[in-house]
């Protein structure tokens, strides 16, 4: 095995659904994370896997596409079944706090990653500041090696909405992608599947 001078500690999988497109406005309605070491292996087992639905404030506006495509999810961000986003920025951090950094060195803190994560760090930012304050100021995005599939290698397209297809790519338990997408988890365990397919395929070259 070839020895490797650095490696990152770990990938934060992190994924939000939100209650609008604008930004600058928006509302997290729903949050998910997964850590992987570097090599997409489970640091925690599911169980301490990280699946919340946050409370949606008073006042906030949702988008029509939210409203008509994503009922289930705002019914139970209306309800009390849903958290206030303190406590859910609160657990994150819980969740990243249990993740071993070499020397403690900032430079090895675990990175934010996911398919075009720059929007779930900008709403990261802004409303989980506890969470985000942990990790490195690097991010993975899978979709920098999805546009250089398509460009570059002009190979088979990864095929997102088959589940059977995300299952055979994702490490670990498979029965875990069961949903759909625009669900925060689901989409959170298809990017880790996403990212080991480019991983083979680039190999494979």
């Amino acid at each position: 095995m070839i020895e490797r001078p650095y490696r990152s500690t770990a990938y934060v999988w992190f994924d939000t659904e939100y209650s609008s497109l604008d930004l600058e406005s928006a509302a997290i309605l729903q949050v998910a994370a997964v850590v992987t070491d570097a090599d997409l292996e489970r640091v925690f087992p599911p169980e301490q896997d990280v699946r919340f639905h946050v409370r949606l404030p008073d006042g906030v506006r949702v988008s029509p596409w939210v409203e008509e495509n994503l009922p289930d999810l705002l019914a139970i961000c209306r309800s009390e079944l849903a958290l206030d986003i303190a406590e859910v920025d609160a657990r994150l951090a819980a969740l990243v706090g249990r993740i071993n950094v070499p020397g403690g060195e900032d430079k090895r803190r675990p990175i934010l990653a996911g398919n075009s994560v720059h929007t779930d760090w900008r709403l990261a930012m802004k409303y989980l500041p506890r969470f985000m304050r942990l990790l490195h100021y690097r991010h993975l995005d899978v979709t920098a090696l999805k546009l250089q599939w398509q460009d570059w290698r002009e190979g088979p397209e990864f095929e997102k909405d088959d589940i059977e297809t995300l299952r055979s790519h994702l490490p670990g338990p498979k029965h875990l992608l069961d949903g759909k997408r625009h669900d925060a988890y689901y989409d959170v365990l298809a990017s880790i599947a996403e990212l080991n397919f480019y991983r083979h395929q680039f190999l494979a070259r």
